[in-house]
């Protein structure tokens, strides 16, 4: 065998009857909240199988897997993606590091198949492997063996809960083809979405279409019945029991009753009516992350370069949620700590960083093997684009004249013309950040928080429905 083997044996045993108890209660409760009778299951399923969608969906096999016949728990991805040798190489190595899941490959006479992988006598394929709880974007964490499918309308024209874990830049039209399997649908599913992204839409006004706003428009299913879950964490430290916590947002009808069914000892999840804030903020994270990794790589990871950073980065974010909500949630708490650890440890920080260093470029585009899409890019000529609109001008500070809101981001710009039209390298991210005429970005906070600022129309929506209440 190939390395040391340790013995991890820490999801799927060891429940004591209490906590089976407290977990069927809870799911008992969330099942009569739906109207489900006995011998109707509640069907759960993801939609997408990147890293953090597979691993929520193995935290629910987890947790609530052993109740067959009152939960059905699915994962849907896309079929046909090989498993390159170096990856099905990897993987056998960390299948032999690990007794508890070499044990339980073997016992499913599974282990053969990654065998005739690393010799390279059989191409394995990520919906195959998923099956036995290996995810392509995560190999180095084995999760618990999952159902998997490949066909969207088997996967979801039934389902109760559907869990969006596709990338914000495919939701759209993921959630197209699924409406169509819905049509003859007489209850009306509910949707949490983790994707975190937005588009920029220019008519008939400048305006955001976010994930939840893109499933709305898609399916007709109600604002009420589709939310918002994000949170300070990575994916792989979740499911290693590293302490996390969260938030769902949306409509109380169902964010209260869902937080208490996703919570978990070691994933704690809160709930709020800021949707707006939240997902916007689950965005432009990704967006500024980028620009953490170039800093970092270019700085040799000096603190006071990444402080100066995380300032001006986040004055930004700030400035923005204000120009599309009149109130929006506060960058304090779980929002910025959700931002600390995407800037810190996350593909988008990754990414930026391997751009700095030279040892990825722009034309490997941004869908990367063994890490999944790169949403922030994406993200970045979105917000661009959308704060570039002279329509929506604010008064210059310093000379006093109405300029495009992305005037007053300057990091914001300065990622787009190094990520978007490659005019400038890595470097102009450090020459944004030491430009002499760069505004104290307490002054930038203090423009955002002007009622004046406020552009309801960013939403594309009346401004009744900017809370969910």
């Amino acid at each position: 065998m190939v390395g040391s083997i340790k013995t991890m044996n820490h999801h799927g045993n060891g429940w004591s009857a209490q906590n089976c108890n407290g977990l069927e209660e809870k799911l008992d409760e969330l099942r009569s909240l739906l109207g489900k009778t006995d011998g109707d299951p509640l069907r759960i399923v993801g939609v997408g199988a990147g890293a953090w969608g597979s691993v929520f969906a193995a935290l629910l096999q987890d947790s609530y897997g052993r109740f067959r016949e009152k939960v059905q728990i699915r994962i849907w991805r896309r079929p046909g993606r090989a498993v390159d040798r170096v990856t099905a190489e990897h993987l056998f190595e960390v299948i032999n590091s690990r007794e508890d899941v070499l044990r339980r490959l073997i016992r499913r006479c599974a282990y053969l198949k990654y065998v005739e992988g690393r010799l390279g006598d059989r191409t394995l394929f990520a919906d195959e492997i998923l099956k036995d709880g290996f995810c392509l974007n995560m190999i180095d964490v084995p999760l618990c063996p999952l159902k998997v499918v490949t066909n969207l309308q088997e996967a979801v024209w039934d389902a109760d809960i559907v869990v969006n874990a596709v990338p914000s830049t495919e939701t759209r039209e993921v959630f197209e083809e699924i409406s169509q399997y819905w049509k003859e649908r007489i209850t009306t599913p509910i949707i949490i979405s983790l994707a975190k992204g937005i588009e920029a839409a220019l008519e008939p006004v400048p305006h955001i279409i976010t994930p939840t706003q893109m499933i709305n428009r898609a399916t007709g299913v109600p604002t009420q019945n589709i939310l918002y879950l994000g949170g300070p964490n990575i994916a792989s430290e979740i499911y290693n029991k590293e302490y996390a916590n969260a938030r769902i947002c949306g409509a109380d009808k169902w964010r209260k009753p869902l937080a208490k069914f996703l919570r978990q000892p070691h994933f704690i999840v809160w709930d709020n009516s800021d949707l707006v804030t939240h997902e916007v903020m689950g965005g432009l994270k990704n967006v500024y992350a980028i620009g953490a990794g170039m800093v970092a790589a270019l700085t040799n990871e000096s603190a006071t370069s990444k402080s100066v950073y995380f300032a001006h980065c986040t004055s930004e974010m700030i400035f923005i949620t204000h120009l599309l909500a009149e109130e929006p949630e506060k960058l304090a708490g779980p929002l910025l700590a959700d931002t600390y650890v995407t800037l810190l440890k996350g593909r988008n920080a990754w990414y930026g960083q391997m751009l700095a260093k030279g040892e990825i470029s722009r034309d490997i585009g941004d869908n990367i093997s063994g890490k999944g899409m790169i949403q922030g890019v994406s993200a970045v000529g979105a917000f661009y684009e959308l704060l570039s609109q002279s329509s929506l001008s604010v008064l210059h500070p310093d000379e006093k004249k109405p300029v495009a809101p992305v005037e007053l981001c300057p990091i914001l710009k300065t990622l787009y013309k190094i990520l978007i039209i490659r005019e400038q390298s890595s470097q102009a991210i450090l020459q944004a950040l030491r430009d002499e005429t760069l505004n104290d970005p307490r002054e930038r906070i203090e423009i955002a928080q002007s009622h004046a600022f406020y552009r309801p129309s960013l939403l594309g929506q009346p401004l009744a429905t900017l809370h969910c209440q």
